[in-house]
């Protein structure tokens, strides 16, 4: 007889840095086992022997699945040891990947804590990116287009914040309009510019629970046609008419994520600049 699932499990992420690339590889993973909840447990960090001793405390106290990025050996080695003493499983997670570059480049690794985290030119490139698209949000364009490199289109409730957000964070400078019928585009938005435009989309039945729970929780009880569905419909119509008269491309986001939003938006991008870096090889040829 199979023995049942639990319910839950413990899962130790150990880091000596922030813990965010643990977190989002822990993240990516479980949503697989949908049946089991893991109860996560960060320990960013953990740079010396004493930190690690109250990581393994806890660890023992409540045992499960450890995964770490520690790049300090005998910190490492400590974590291992003590994972097999308790018979519990321990996992380098970059390690993998690290013995497949060393094996291809010929290389050894030169191991550098939180190096994700420097402070480069694309750290402050990233920074920009985010203060610009805060300043340049809901509609607030910038007075010269060619200043951003994103444009965001959708009408209310499309999710063009969070994605226009999570596009700064890569370091892509986004600002977004919403569209409303009854309000003309902006003079300066159909100008020629170099901004990528893109209009977001969802299923009318989407936008309007998306709306309804938004005006809900704004203590808005006065709904109208704000969820009206036939004129979420009609707003979703002006939208696809608007960008089918200047070639913006549009993007459904009723089952996509943000950063699947995000990511979707980005290879446009990329399909989009490619073209021109091709003919300015071919004209530099000739």
């Amino acid at each position: 007889m199979t023995a049942s699932l639990p319910s839950f499990f413990h899962l130790h992420l150990v880091s000596d840095s922030t813990g965010e690339t643990l977190t989002t590889i822990a993240k990516a993973v479980s949503v697989q086992y949908a049946l089991v909840r893991p109860i996560e447990h960060v320990h960013p960090l953990v740079r010396t022997p004493r930190q690690l001793k109250r990581v393994l405390q806890e660890i023992e106290q409540t045992p499960g699945i450890v995964l770490y990025t520690i790049t300090n050996r005998e910190l490492s080695e400590e974590l291992e040891r003590r994972c097999v003493e308790l018979k519990i499983p321990c996992l380098a997670v970059l390690h993998p990947i690290m013995q497949v570059l060393e094996s291809y480049l010929g290389a050894p690794r030169t191991p550098t804590v939180a190096g994700q985290h420097v402070l480069d030119a694309d750290y402050f490139r990233r920074i920009d990116a985010l203060n610009f698209t805060t300043a340049h949000d809901d509609g607030h364009l910038p007075e010269n287009m060619n200043d951003a490199d994103i444009v965001v289109l959708g009408i209310s409730r499309t999710s063009k914040t969070p994605t226009s957000i999570y596009l700064a964070q890569r370091g892509y400078k986004t600002t977004n309009l919403p569209l409303v019928p009854s309000i003309p585009l902006p003079e300066r938005l159909m100008k020629p510019h170099s901004a990528f435009v893109v209009c977001l989309v969802a299923s009318p039945d989407r936008i309007a629970e998306v709306r309804r729970q938004r005006a809900i929780m704004m203590g808005d009880r006065n709904l109208g046609e704000y969820v009206d569905r036939d004129r979420i419909t009609a707003e979703i119509a002006y939208s696809r008419r608007i960008c089918a008269q200047q070639g913006w491309p549009i993007i459904d986001v009723t089952r996509r994520s943000v950063e699947e939003s995000a990511a979707q938006i980005l290879r446009l991008l990329h399909d989009r600049q490619t073209p021109k870096k091709a003919e300015t090889k071919d004209a530099s040829d000739g």
